[in-house]
């Protein structure tokens, strides 16, 4: 998959992970693909159904996800100071310059969304805007440039595509055994638990090397943002203000951005709340700042 040609700094150790969780990955959509086939009992059947399940959701990342925001683009006019702190940075970062869009949210939180850089959109919250000063903000908008030079939407969508699939064959073949269950034959009915056993347990491999592959993707762009900016102490700063403020915010307002959280600069729901770090899609604070901290020490800062 190619990469926006950017000044992003790329980082070869997260990209070896990046690429053993990809492996994995590559495995798992091998078994749902016979799976597929084997309950349609034809390939091209088979193929035209991941081609547009896979399609629809890259297609209309950007959609669904500002109108599960209720977020607006704004333009220059509408948005000057913002607008200016993304001028900066794409012109830093040598890269082209997405949309620009709010949500009237009280969650201190923005994300980056899009099929291609062509059609990439960062949308900042409202309570993100009154919490962070400038330079806080800009090391956020840095993080989120980055998932936009180096598509992590595409890569994300993809990744969790054999997951989504994986269900959805459990689904299918859940509904279809049931109404002819009567009329299968003992051997046949093993054959419907097998498929049903290896669908789920490929969900849920699927499901945790996703949310690896997640957590990766922030370090990096964690990374990423903070040395083209300089200031890895900002975006800190900022991590520390957004993730302190989301552990305040009423569930209600939380289950707004659930949607995006996986894009989300800073996850809606807290750690707290997970049963365990391996359903993160974020990486632990301490370890994001822990990064931030060796970074701030390569550049001479303290």
């Amino acid at each position: 998959m190619a990469v926006v040609q950017t000044r992003y700094a790329n980082d070869r150790g997260l990209t070896r992970r990046m690429a053993g969780t990809w492996f994995g990955l590559g495995l798992l959509y091998v078994v749902v693909g016979a799976l597929l086939i084997t309950f349609l009992r034809s390939a091209l059947l088979a193929l035209v159904i991941v081609v547009v399940m896979l399609w629809a959701q890259w297609y209309f990342s950007d959609t669904m996800a500002l109108a599960g925001m209720r977020a607006r683009v704004v333009t220059p006019e509408q948005a000057p100071q913002l607008h200016a702190l993304v001028d900066r940075l794409c012109a830093m970062a040598d890269m082209p310059k997405p949309r620009i869009a709010i949500a009237d949210n009280e969650i201190p939180n923005a994300f980056a969304t899009g099929r291609t850089p062509d059609r990439a959109v960062v949308c900042v919250t409202t309570g993100i805007l009154r919490r962070l000063d400038a330079a806080e903000l800009e090391g956020v908008l840095s993080h989120e440039l980055s998932h936009v030079a180096h598509r992590d939407v595409t890569v994300m969508t993809v990744a969790s595509f054999a997951g989504v699939l994986a269900g959805l064959l459990t689904r299918m073949w859940l509904w279809g055994g049931l109404s002819r269950g009567r009329d299968r034959d003992q051997n046949a009915a093993l054959v419907f638990l097998a498929v049903m056993v290896v669908s789920a347990v490929v969900y849920v491999v699927s499901f945790l090397l996703t949310r690896a592959l997640s957590r990766y993707r922030e370090l990096s762009a964690d990374r990423a943002g903070a040395l083209l900016t300089g200031n890895p102490s900002a975006l800190a700063s900022a991590l520390q203000k957004v993730s302190g403020d989301i552990a305040g915010i009423p569930d209600r307002d939380l289950r707004q951005v659930e949607a995006v959280s996986a894009f989300a600069f800073a996850p809606a729901l807290t750690s707290e709340m997970s049963i365990s770090r391996l359903f993160l899609t974020h990486p632990p604070l301490e370890k994001r700042l822990e990064q931030l901290a060796q970074i701030a020490t390569q550049l001479g800062q303290r």
